[in-house]
């Protein structure tokens, strides 16, 4: 995620002259700072995210870059809501459910997630076919995925030779799945 941009990059974003964000920037309407010994001109992230906010301006590529995004895959409403409760969609996440292979693949493409949550009550052979046919594509090697297992499906250590990155048993406290996405959000974010 890149932090901080040029005024040709902000002009691209914005779609506009760079011209138009130089002045934006030397009349004090976009925060940045110059570059010690040189005119050029720099604008972190979020000062240009607030800048786009305040203007009613869309936010672009830098939308999709904001959001942690969630794909839930056979998972039940109670837990959909519950989980939505400790990961608000207006605090920086972004939720889509699927309810068979063939939507959850649709929706990967489409979404590209950055944490998968499978209900293996969909189907063990169904989960472990959706996660194996992930994990041959390149663009889900660094994507969490989580399999939610019954007591008789559970088997972390046989799961996660399919592609499972952490197995959480049922019954479990949907408060820790929700603190474990939200610490990969966060690291994701530093990064």
């Amino acid at each position: 995620m890149k932090k901080v941009f040029t005024t040709g990059q902000v002009a691209k974003i914005c779609k506009v002259a760079p011209r138009t964000v130089s002045k934006w920037f030397d009349s004090g309407r976009l925060k940045g700072y110059r570059i010690p010994g040189s005119q050029d001109r720099r604008i972190p992230r979020e000062q240009l995210i607030r800048f786009l906010k305040e203007h009613g301006m869309p936010l672009g590529e830098l939308e999709e870059e904001e959001w942690h995004k969630v794909l839930l895959i056979g998972t039940e409403k109670l837990f959909t809501d519950r989980l939505k409760e400790y990961l608000p969609e207006n605090d920086d996440f972004k939720f889509e459910l699927a309810n068979s292979g063939f939507e959850a693949g649709t929706l990967a493409q489409s979404f590209h997630p950055d944490t998968i949550i499978i209900d293996l009550g969909l189907g063990r052979a169904e989960s472990i076919q959706i996660t194996a046919n992930l994990r041959k594509n390149d663009a889900y090697t660094t994507t969490l995925i989580i399999g939610l297992a019954g007591e008789d499906e559970a088997d972390p250590d046989k799961l996660k030779e399919y592609g499972f990155d952490d197995i959480f048993k049922k019954p479990f406290d949907v408060a820790l799945l929700g603190e474990k996405v939200k610490s990969i959000a966060e690291a994701k974010r530093e990064d």
